[in-house]
């Protein structure tokens, strides 16, 4: 029994060693979608994909979040359907109430090489923020930069000291509440956004200016002032009296889509870039 455990452990440190990654547990997943699509589990965690009618080569795809129980919705319905007749995929993972925490992170990272490994989407998504989805992606962004086609956001959270606050967002990174403040800087999406601007990643928000759940000044503005400062694509459409609700605008801005289907596309067949 000793020699049988030795070889297991000596195999478990040659394979750490060697970098070999184990096989995605995937499993059929039972969340309802907005639209026809696959449900699946990826490691435990809910995800989903919504294919476009034709795929042919490289699959250009949107990412979206947040993908909590729930959501996407019939709210999200009329912009996947643009994005899909486009030829551009929508898919999404489940990493709960994360905040950008580096655990939901690395689920994020899990499911972006399970699908342009194993799936044959391409290299760079759009990805569409909503709300408390702008931390989940932006913060994954930052670390893949080279990975990202563009970011879209229909009132996003950048800024986890606006919402949800560094006490209540704490626990989801394993600190106390002084411990995130000291740390703030080296995860907050607000303050970590040059390495999109270096690479040229165009952003576009759409924001209420009567917000006061996610307010625009320290969320959207303050990205829009920072990302210019170093040299970065952005442009945020503001809503004279939008506030954080499910105005059926939101949801159906032309602009909006007519980004995300051009990001998509245009890196289609690009490979990630070195900074990734």
């Amino acid at each position: 029994m000793r020699v049988v455990r030795r070889i297991i452990t000596i195999a478990s440190i040659i394979a750490s060693i060697s970098g070999a990654a184990a096989e995605p547990a995937i499993e059929k997943g039972d969340k309802k979608l907005p639209l026809p699509g696959e449900a699946f589990r990826l490691n435990g965690k809910d995800a989903f994909v919504i294919l476009p009618e034709k795929t042919e080569g490289k699959i250009p795809w949107v990412w979206y979040a947040p993908t909590l129980p729930g959501l996407p919705a019939k709210s999200e319905e009329w912009m996947f359907r643009q994005v899909l007749e486009a030829g551009v995929a929508v898919a999404g993972i489940d990493v709960g109430e994360s905040y950008g925490s580096p655990s939901g992170r690395e689920v994020y990272g899990e499911f972006y090489d399970h699908l342009v490994g194993r799936r044959g989407f391409s290299a760079k998504p759009c990805l569409l923020a909503r709300s408390r989805g702008g931390l989940m992606l932006y913060s994954w962004a930052v670390d893949n930069s080279g990975k990202v086609a563009g970011v879209a956001g229909i009132y996003p959270v950048c800024n986890v000291a606006s919402y949800p606050g560094v006490a209540k967002a704490a626990p989801a990174f394993g600190f106390t509440a002084e411990e995130l403040t000291a740390k703030l800087a080296e995860h907050n999406p607000i303050d970590r956004l040059k390495p999109l601007a270096e690479v040229g990643v165009p952003i576009r928000h759409i924001h209420g200016d009567k917000d006061k759940v996610v307010p625009i000044d320290k969320n959207s503005a303050l990205l829009e002032k920072r990302y210019r400062a170093f040299g970065g694509p952005v442009e945020i459409e503001v809503v004279k009296g939008g506030g954080h609700d499910m105005w059926e605008g939101w949801f159906k801005s032309q602009a909006l889509v007519d980004f995300i289907i051009t990001e998509a596309k245009r890196a289609e067949e690009s490979p990630p870039d070195e900074k990734s």
